[in-house]
């Protein structure tokens, strides 16, 4: 169903400053000065992921742990096709609901109604079948007298809510989620992890980030341990969160 081959991805931390085609013009005439940009950019460089490899069977639930700044959701966006890895690839089987960064798509100043069908439509689905679930939207969301309210006028609850309705509507083949159960308030949270829970048991195969050993244990079948970009552990969920935490002396 997926499978990450060898996945690395750089970033330039640094920002040059005033530098225009005068400029490297003249860094061409002066070997020291092209010497001493290109000793900077290397520098500047990192590397959120390193040679990550792994495969993910069809209907399988893999959790992803590790701090903050380990890479995780850099490879659930290269896996979604929102980034493209520096090296390495990903062959994905089947349509993907990636539930990454709720309510990004929206546009604040349009209300909750308008937004259903911009955000749905940027998601690929048609005005028609917007229309037929609208209701079921709603209803998902408990946002009905919020509808006509600009979405800027939101709190990021509200706006989350919306956001996870919209995203759900559909059982997609692939999900992926990036700790949005931990959004809203708590009968929400738990609405969300059942609605989660039932997408699962329909054969849907799931990449599930979260900083919850508890809710990654409960839901996922095995884990990837992603420590500083590389791939430190894969295994069964218990096994994998217990070597984590007592990492972190949490254990």
């Amino acid at each position: 169903m997926i499978k990450v081959n060898n996945v690395s991805m750089r970033f330039n931390l640094g920002i040059e400053k005033n530098f225009s085609l005068k400029q490297f013009v003249v860094d061409m005439f002066s070997p020291a000065k092209m010497k001493e940009r290109k000793e900077n950019k290397e520098k500047n460089e990192f590397w959120a992921l390193s040679d990550v490899d792994f495969e993910i069977k069809k209907g399988e639930v893999m959790g992803f742990v590790g701090t903050n700044g380990a890479g995780k959701s850099t490879l659930l966006k290269i896996v979604a096709g929102v980034m493209k890895p520096t090296k390495g690839a990903v062959e994905v089987g089947g349509n993907i609901c990636p539930m990454i960064e709720l309510g990004a798509g929206f546009d604040s100043d349009l209300t909750a109604r308008e937004n259903v069908f911009l955000n749905g439509a940027v998601m690929g689905y048609n005005k028609e079948f917007l229309e037929s679930k609208y209701d079921e939207i709603v209803e998902f969301s408990e946002l009905h007298d919020f509808m006509e309210v600009p979405v800027k006028n939101f709190s990021s609850g509200m706006i989350a809510r919306l956001a996870f309705s919209i995203a759900t509507i559909v059982d997609p083949e692939i999900l992926i989620v990036d700790e949005i159960l931990s959004v809203g308030d708590a009968a929400f949270q738990q609405k969300s992890e059942s609605k989660m829970r039932s997408m699962i048991s329909g054969g849907t195969t799931v990449l599930y980030v979260s900083h919850s050993a508890a809710s990654i244990k409960s839901l996922c079948d095995r884990v990837v341990w992603l420590d500083h970009g590389k791939v430190k552990m894969v295994g069964p969920a218990v096994i994998v969160c217990d070597e984590y935490l007592k990492s972190l002396n949490l254990l």
